[in-house]
């Protein structure tokens, strides 16, 4: 069966390698001249910044993208543990680590917060490893028809609602622990469901499970290493993937629905071509992917009405000189405010009074990202992310842009970072409206929210009736937003493909 992935990101890049396991004549086309998608690189001045996520999980999903192209996954990308993986530090000058082993990180909380908190962390832990497994297999890796799906079989829905799943997720944490610093560091993974953490359903606890429990690692060469690596394996397995080519529609029979006929195509020369095919999976951001490729196709009601996850503003900055003391790979600054910041980024859609940032230092685990010039300094990349409404929100980012930059300059050098303009190599700053660009909508990378509503077989499903052998992946679709997800939306992309060819 001739399938076309339209998109090298994570989930095209997983669905593609799906498919050629499963015997699929595959064809690759991004209009880049890399992989990755959101999973980018940006190179300034010998600097390598990743653009998209830094927080790599659950490494077994990626090893089986390359275990059905045939392929040992070590072969093509190493993968190291990041430890600890967090760094956290609060307004009243503490600071807190999440290690991996729970061993490691129970002793962490006796010493950190007391010996009750550290029972309380045990009990908490054994919560999420059932949370988990429950939803692996019956709520997150399984493709849905219809809402009913949700309920059937009935134990595991039953079981879901026994272990509070439906419940909010920050009152779940804070049924485990007294401590607002261990409330906040196993709560804030909410935002990555585009939800505060007293509205968020605590199912989501199953993202802290994934980095808090499971462990947070970090690819050889930077997170691009690992789009870089399965397309290496995809054209190792056969697959043809070309670059510079940009999809100007899908094609389908009776023009706005109908049965897929391939995709007409820009070839980097600039010529015009139809490429033909049976089935094509789509990875571009899937409101967009409706708009743009795919004009006058009926759009999910979530589509044209859907709620969307908060943005970020993200600082890259290539720097000389000392980082402060005890500075880790991924340093999370919570502010005091709380459940005010959210209100603030969610209901009035303004910047955060007293937001909470995110500083990732890749360089400290991957020196080949900073260049080495010979003259003795110390360099270091910093990734420095602060949330931010959509698009939706109320800025004007023509006139707030430089103001949070350099407030986030002042923030950083307050902490002790080495973010002078003495100190400062390379930068390059990303708001709302520069994501948008990059073609994702309301100018959030995090996708449609994950409010009930669109959760599970309430999210835009990847199929629709309108367009049979049309196929979406990635994070506007099932099961979600972030990196496991993604490569999972792969692996159901296939089924999805090879349910085509049943037919």
């Amino acid at each position: 069966m001739r399938t076309i992935v339209v998109g090298a990101g994570l989930g095209g890049l997983s669905a593609a390698a799906h498919l050629r396991g499963r015997g699929h004549d595959v064809l690759v086309l991004e209009k880049a001249v890399v992989p990755g998608g959101r999973n980018g690189l940006l190179e300034l001045g010998g600097y390598r910044f990743d653009t998209g996520p830094t927080v790599f999980t659950m490494p077994d999903l990626l090893r089986s993208a390359f275990e059905a192209l045939g392929s040992e996954m070590d072969d093509f990308v190493t993968l190291k543990p990041v430890d600890p993986m967090y760094r956290a530090t609060y307004h009243d000058g503490s600071e807190l680590r999440v290690w991996h082993g729970r061993d490691r990180m129970t002793q962490e909380i006796r010493e950190v917060v007391g010996p009750e908190a550290a029972r309380q962390f045990g009990r908490f832990a054994d919560w999420l490893r059932e949370l988990y497994v429950l939803e692996r297999d019956h709520f997150i890796d399984a493709n849905f028809d219809s809402p009913l799906d949700l309920a059937w079989p009935l134990k595991p829905a039953l079981d879901l609602v026994r272990l509070g799943g439906f419940g909010k997720l920050g009152k779940k944490v804070a049924s485990y622990f007294d401590d607002h610093r261990l409330q906040k560091i196993f709560g804030f993974q909410s935002m990555y469901a585009g939800l505060a953490p007293y509205e968020a359903l605590a199912i989501y606890c199953v993202i802290t499970y994934m980095d808090s429990i499971e462990g947070v690692y970090f690819p050889e060469g930077g997170m691009h290493a690992v789009p870089a690596g399965l397309a290496a394996a995809l054209e190792k397995a056969g697959t043809e993937l070309r670059y510079g080519v940009e999809v100007d529609r899908i094609v389908l029979a009776e023009g706005t629905s109908g049965q897929v006929r391939g995709v007409h195509v820009t070839n980097p020369d600039g010529t015009t071509e139809l490429l033909e095919a049976d089935a094509v999976v789509c990875n571009p951001d899937l409101p967009v992917a409706y708009r743009t490729l795919l004009p006058g196709l009926k759009q999910p009601f979530n589509v044209r009405h859907g709620h969307y996850s908060p943005s970020c503003a993200l600082w890259h900055v290539g720097v000389t000189g000392a980082l402060p003391e005890r500075t880790a790979h991924h340093n999370i600054h919570f502010g005091q405010e709380w459940d005010g910041a959210f209100e603030d980024l969610l209901k009035r859609g303004t910047l955060m009074g007293d937001p909470s940032i995110l500083v990732t230092v890749h360089s400290l685990d991957e020196p080949s990202l900073v260049p080495d010039r010979g003259d003795g300094a110390t360099r270091n990349s910093l990734y420095v992310l602060e949330p931010v409404p959509n698009l939706d929100g109320t800025i004007d980012w023509t006139r707030e842009r430089d103001r949070l930059h350099d407030s986030l300059q002042r923030r950083l050098g307050a902490m002790g970072y080495p973010v002078s303009a003495a100190d400062i190599e390379v930068e390059a700053f990303v708001d709302p409206t520069d994501w948008e660009r990059q073609g994702m909508e309301r100018g959030t990378p995090f996708a449609l929210s994950h409010k009930f509503l669109q959760t599970g077989p309430f999210r835009p499903n990847n199929v629709t009736k309108h367009a049979p052998g049309l196929v979406f992946v990635g994070s506007g679709t099932l099961p979600g937003v972030g990196v496991p997800m993604v490569l999972i939306s792969g692996k159901l992309a296939a089924e999805r493909v090879d349910q085509l060819e049943s037919r």
